[in-house]
C-alpha cells in the first residue's frame, strides 16, 4: 500500500496539476461527480492513485474543466 506522499508524488509524475482539486475548484466535488455519474468510480480511483485514465474519461474531464488534454498530462 502506498503512502499518501507516494501517491502525491506519483500524481505529479503523470499530471501537471491536481485534477481532483481542479474539478473541486470548478464546482465538481467528488460527491457531485458520483451522484451525477460524470465519471466512473474507477476513473476517480485512477486519478487518486496517479494512474492514467482512459481517453473517454480524459475527454470528459477536459469538457468539465474546459481545457485540453495537454493542459493536464505531462509529456515524457
Amino acid at each position: 500500500v502506498r503512502s499518501r506522499r507516494q501517491r502525491q508524488m506519483c500524481i505529479r509524475d503523470r499530471y501537471k496539476t491536481d485534477i481532483i482539486k481542479k474539478l473541486e475548484d470548478a464546482g465538481y466535488t467528488q460527491y457531485r461527480i458520483r451522484k451525477e455519474r460524470l465519471l466512473g468510480s474507477s476513473a476517480m480511483d485512477k486519478i487518486r492513485d496517479g494512474e492514467m485514465v482512459g481517453i473517454n474519461s480524459l475527454g470528459k474531464i477536459c469538457d468539465l474543466l474546459d481545457c485540453q488534454p495537454g493542459d493536464l498530462i505531462k509529456n515524457k
